[in-house]
């Protein structure tokens, strides 16, 4: 066993893992694994009268160029190179079950392709003008319409929603294409291929649209996921991770956000998301469709609903059954409210979830969710009751079940603090500075004092004790995984120079683009390569290798389903295995803050909740074949504009009841074993240079045992990185002053080597 070990990274052969040498890369199963994952994922928002699914045979006019450019993911770090990609009308022409008439989609196909040729890109450009002779005869076809309206975003902008850069509201154009199918035809559906919340009032108060689905950007098979829905071949289950607001401006985040490029504030503070609108006094009017909402064509009960207290953790038991005539999956969420004391608090927070196995039309399935009761806790950071602590306040704690924050329905059972009660006492890490203000559940905001912080430094607690072996008898990495020597016995005979290489990027290998670490032939370290994510294994165009392009990150959420998430990450691992890739690049879990965001694709949801869920789910699938998994971009990256520079000044209860919590959840359910840091400040330092952030947070309140790495090509300082934790710097060709810091004596060997000792763990666990 010992000598076969990295193999596969060594020698880069490629060599196939499926079945009788078949290709695992870009293979059937894996497409079909994400068709699924985009089924699922799927929203229906409205479906007045029944509309959906269509019947068998019914004819269709399609309008909108997104039925040909379909918008299968976001761009940057996360565009993946697929073997093809379907688009909407070929998608119902396979399905059999419709007619479509095609000399409309014809047109979009000239109009698409002209586009093309004049250099334009994927869902980059504007509506066509619908010629009236065309809208006539379209009409002379059918009385139902089907409108696509795509969006596209990616790595390294923003949206601006200014008039020019229109990602959340409908451009003119759209607006007159829309205007013109719904005077003309009785029945019309709306697709939205998008990968982050849109405007969806507009299409909710429009009496002329009678149905709409958020068919997100859903991979390569996501068009045909989205036939199948609308065929009824599949049973829409997906659940919004988001909530969608009236307007840009309904959202606590639009104001600041782009106030300055060089900060945000989140004076919001804990009120994201449904956390905002269900609490803030009025803000309860401005949700057009709640988070957790979601139709299908069938109906489902919820009974027999039980909860008892075991042990610190609460169980709530619940009966779904399929009252409906189509079968389907339904999902229960489970959400807390904890008393307003002295700390302020949401309305509501999601503390449980399940969705069902596919249901039969009167078949049922009894769930049961469950939480720890101090997962309740608040985080105290002004003193109200302990500073720096976590507390479950006094009072009644109280539950709602159902398959949204607005439909969950209350139940009998209650937890009772007697009294305050510490759960857990903390120390104060990366307080604000700036801040100025922070919104409380009255909808008034309090003042924040500013005062300049000390920033604390931490020891990296390790002992390099020198040589212990003389140059003639080097031992190599392999020594230690054999067990006859120990890691320190071999870090201890690597020179100061060895040292510093382990804790900088190395060069690409094979097929890799995005580099990799380690790389001491003298020693036995092999050079594990690393890939990009997150939906899908990012291999460049030129090396002719297709891999399969999963929905992006809140379409993965909106399907609930962490056991679908699990078997992703597990295809994508023996897509990166069988490339000899090693470390992959996902799950990005920030938070949806704002809709402006341009990575919001790459992201989950506005709840950190589910996102951790999610990712600790991908990240166990992913490690069960011996590939790293990379939780990205700690922490608080949530503006892609002017990302290596701007701040994000945030409160410390925001920081870790919203920004930090997926990611600890992620760390203690899933122990990945490798976390990429952020390219921003955070309340004035650099999150790479955090050693608050990484070494008190992450290593000391979590347990974390794995590798830091930072993210590519940042503007932080090597040596500051390695003191605060952060393990190795990327990629290879990234500015470093580390060897001038250690030949100064700003750095020790020890520190160093602590770092180089989180990179050999790592390789050590990789396959």
């Amino acid at each position: 066993m010992g000598t076969e070990k990295w193999k596969r990274i060594i020698e880069m052969k490629r060599e196939p893992l499926g079945d009788n040498g078949g290709r695992l890369t870009g293979c059937e199963e894996h497409i079909a694994l994400s068709k699924q994952a985009a089924a699922e994922g799927i929203v229906l928002l409205k479906n007045d009268g029944g509309l959906l699914p269509f019947e068998h045979g019914t004819r269709l006019a399609v309008f909108g160029k997104a039925q040909i450019d379909y918008v299968k993911g976001g761009g940057g770090s996360g565009e993946v190179h697929s073997a093809y990609v379907r688009n909407i009308y070929e998608s119902l022409i396979r399905t059999g079950r419709v007619r479509v008439f095609d000399k409309l989609s014809h047109f979009y196909e000239d109009y698409v392709s002209a586009e093309y040729s004049d250099n334009k890109t994927n869902g980059m450009f504007d509506e066509a003008k619908i010629p009236r002779e065309l809208l006539r005869e379209a009409r002379a076809f059918t009385d139902t319409a089907v409108i696509t309206i795509n969006r596209f975003s990616g790595e390294g902008w923003d949206r601006k929603n200014d008039g020019k850069d229109m990602y959340f509201d409908l451009s003119k154009k759209e607006k007159k294409m829309i205007d013109a199918v719904t005077r003309s035809f009785e029945r019309v559906v709306v697709l939205i291929n998008a990968g982050a919340m849109i405007n969806t009032d507009q299409f909710a108060q429009n009496d002329r649209i009678q149905a709409v689905l958020m068919i997100w950007q859903g991979g390569m098979e996501g068009a045909s996921a989205a036939a199948e829905v609308l065929t009824g071949i599949i049973t829409p289950s997906g659940k919004l991770v988001d909530t969608c607001a009236r307007s840009l401006a309904d959202y606590p985040s639009s104001d600041g956000f782009h106030e300055s490029e060089d900060y945000v504030k989140y004076t919001e503070d804990i009120f994201v998301g449904y956390r905002y609108f269900e609490t803030i006094p009025g803000k309860k009017e401005r949700v057009v469709y709640p988070f957790g909402y979601g139709l299908s064509y069938t109906s489902f009960e919820l009974s027999q609903i039980t909860a008892r207290e075991i042990d610190g953790r609460i169980y709530v038991s619940v009966n779904v059954r399929n009252t409906g005539e189509y079968s389907g999956k339904e999902v229960v969420q489970l959400y807390y409210s904890a008393p307003q004391g002295r700390l302020t608090k949401a309305a509501r927070e999601l503390c449980a979830f399940r969705k069902t196995k596919l249901l039969a039309p009167g078949e049922s399935e009894t769930l049961t969710l469950d939480l720890t009761i101090d997962d309740m806790a608040s985080y105290d950071d002004t003193d109200a009751i302990e500073k720096n602590a976590y507390i479950m306040e006094q009072g009644e704690y109280r539950f709602f079940l159902g398959n949204s924050v607005r439909d969950a329905k209350e139940i009998e059972y209650k937890h009772t603090e007697q009294e305050a009660r510490i759960v857990k006492k903390l120390t104060s890490y990366c307080a604000p500075e700036r801040l100025g203000k922070r919104l409380t559940a009255s909808g008034e905001y309090a003042a924040v004092k500013d005062e300049r912080q000390t920033r604390k430094s931490f020891g990296r607690g390790y002992k390099c004790r020198g040589n212990a072996f003389e140059k003639t008898d080097i031992k190599k990495l392999k020594d230690v995984y054999n067990g006859n020597i120990t890691l320190d016995e071999f870090i201890a005979q690597l020179s100061d120079e060895e040292l510093i290489s382990l804790v900088q990027a190395k060069g690409n290998k094979g097929v890799a683009n995005t580099g990799g670490i380690g790389d001491l032939e003298k020693y036995g370290i092999p050079a594990p390569m690393t890939a990009d994510g997150p939906a899908g294994v990012r291999i460049e165009l030129d090396t002719g290798i297709r891999t399969t392009a999963f929905p992006v990150a809140t379409m993965l959420a909106c399907t609930w389903n962490t056991e679908l998430c699990e078997e992703i990450g597990r295809a994508g691992a023996l897509e990166m295995k069988e490339n000899d890739l090693s470390i992959w690049l996902t799950p990005a879990l920030n938070i949806h803050r704002s809709p402006l965001c341009g990575r919001n694709f790459e992201y989950y949801s506005e709840d950190p909740y589910i996102a951790g869920k999610m990712a600790a789910a991908m990240v166990r699938g992913i490690q069960s074949q011996g590939i790293a998994a990379t939780p990205k971009h700690f922490a608080c990256n949530n503006k892609e504009t002017n990302r290596f520079e701007s701040d994000s000044v945030v409160s410390e209860r925001a920081l870790r009841e919203i920004y930090l919590k997926g990611f600890e959840i992620c760390v203690k359910e899933s122990e990945p074993m490798a976390i990429m840091t952020s390219y921003n400040l955070i309340n004035g330092v650099r999150a790479s240079e955090n050693a608050e952030l990484i070494t008190g947070i992450l290593r000391g309140e979590w347990g974390y045992k794995g590798l830091v790495m930072t993210d590519w090509w940042n503007h932080a300082s090597h040596y500051r990185e390695a003191l605060a934790g952060n393990d190795i710097r990327m990629p290879e060709s990234a500015p470093s002053d580390l060897k001038e810091a250690f030949e100064k004596g700003l750095i020790s060997r020890d520190q160093v080597a602590a770092c180089a000792r989180n990179v050999l763990k790592l390789i050590l666990d990789l396959e």
